[in-house]
């Protein structure tokens, strides 16, 4: 299984390496690839999802995703829209 992992931020990198934990203790198949995705990525870069990110996502069979936001930092809906939203209706089948 190839499993896309967006750790995304604050507590959100280390939530989903615990959580991969447990997915490769059932399963020893699984095949990572992790994403720089969320708010650090946008205060880093000001990018939020390219179509890069989307072509490589949807090489995958499923997505691990954690938390995204910078309260204070990223205005709210920015990430919503541009990354979380942009995600579920680009990615939907």
């Amino acid at each position: 299984m190839k499993l896309a992992v967006i750790g995304g931020d604050g507590i959100g990198p280390e939530v989903t390496a615990e959580a991969l934990k447990v997915l490769q203790a059932v399963r020893d198949d699984i095949h990572v690839t992790n994403f720089d995705l969320g708010a650090r990525r946008y205060l880093r870069t000001g990018e939020l999802l390219t179509q890069t990110d989307l072509d490589q996502l949807r090489e995958h069979d499923a997505i691990l995703l954690g938390a995204i936001g910078a309260p204070g930092e990223v205005p709210s809906g920015v990430l919503e829209r541009g990354l979380l939203l942009k995600m579920r209706f680009e990615l939907d089948h």
